[in-house]
């Protein structure tokens, strides 16, 4: 489809809407502290969960309105059956020109080749640790070996640039962001830290004194941008600004001196980027969710399955573009409950 044939979709603040995330589905392989609880969140059934042809559907309505990339996500997207055939589907999409893929990794060794020949382009890898000890104990049930053999496959694939995402928590990995930030001195990855933000951190321990298990201002996890900055330039030096090319989103990028890759930061908390905010979220039953920080959201899956048109679902990605909220309202402690992080899709 020809760029100059194709609408721009605008939320009711004059945002453009570019950008749509995918779950496929809610299961994961991991019990990570910060996401889920022990014994995991009930899944929902695999009639409940949407059709790889309804979500194509969706993506060819959502394109015809201007969105021109998809990210794919979970639960763990990988442990879904045939994802390359929904990966192929979707590259086929006219207006379709950035189609990625979040994953915990863990599977990636497996499926990187097929992925990008199906028409994947890019990988983001959730990695919290180097150390194998402590990926065990933050994932629950994971080995760390197999996330950098599933890197290291995605690199040589081709999918590229290569992004290591790191949610940063007090506790639990804070002492080891300059590891982290390191390993793009040798290694030509995109490490981007990110703030914990209040979607299913209710699985951490509640901090000592914590006056509320909601306010993400508590000491007990949450770790601010400026924080995680002042770590890494203690122990490697000052971080110069970047510029990434492909897939730019909400990270600030910088470069350590000499570095191959950059080291970026998200703070949806202390420096919340809402003024620029430009997706929606499809949850994996169908919902469609205008912000990933409210409540509210626009049943897909019913109309699907009534035979809803193009037409008609276009209609419905409009109504949720319109109802995106200014932006979201965690200093004043709203906090959404209706689901946490792994039932959205991040």
């Amino acid at each position: 489809m020809d760029a100059s044939n194709r609408s721009c979709l605008n939320d009711s603040y004059n945002r453009p809407i570019s950008y749509l995330r995918v779950s496929v589905t809610d299961r994961c392989n991991y019990r990570c502290v910060y996401c889920m609880p022990p014994n995991g969140v009930p899944m929902r059934s695999r009639e409940e969960i949407l059709r790889y042809e309804e979500i194509a559907l969706v993506v060819r309505a959502a394109a015809s309105l201007g969105i021109s990339k998809v990210r794919l996500t979970g639960g763990e997207p990988l442990v879904r059956p045939q994802l390359a055939e929904l990966v192929k589907a979707l590259s086929h999409v006219p207006g379709i020109d950035d189609l990625a893929l979040t994953t915990n990794g863990a599977l990636l060794s497996r499926y990187a080749r097929e992925l990008a020949r199906a028409g994947l382009r890019r990988v983001n890898v959730s990695l919290d640790t180097l150390r194998p000890q402590r990926f065990r104990q933050i994932t629950r049930y994971g080995d760390l070996e197999p996330v950098l053999q599933g890197i290291a496959a995605a690199q040589k694939a081709g999918l590229a640039p290569l992004k290591i995402n790191t949610v940063v928590v007090r506790g639990l990995n804070l002492d080891e962001v300059a590891d982290i930030a390191g390993t793009t001195l040798v290694q030509d990855w995109h490490v981007r830290f990110i703030e914990l933000m209040p979607l299913g951190e209710e699985c951490l321990a509640p901090s000592p004194g914590a006056a509320d298990p909601a306010d993400v201002t508590q000491p007990g996890g949450f770790v601010p941008v400026a924080e995680m900055v002042q770590a890494i330039e203690a122990a490697l030096g000052p971080l110069e600004p970047a510029k990434l090319v492909g897939g730019n989103g909400p990270a600030r990028y910088y470069r350590l001196s000499g570095a191959r890759g950059t080291v970026g930061f998200i703070s949806p908390v202390s420096e919340h980027f809402c003024y620029q905010c430009n997706r929606l979220r499809l949850t994996a039953d169908g919902r469609l969710r205008p912000c990933l920080l409210s409540e509210g959201e626009i049943d897909l899956r019913a109309p699907l399955r009534e035979g809803a048109t193009v037409e008609e679902l276009k209609g419905l990605i409009v109504q949720a573009a319109v109802a995106k909220p200014e932006r979201h309202r965690l200093p004043q402690r709203q906090v959404p409950r209706s689901r946490i992080m792994s039932e959205i899709g991040g």
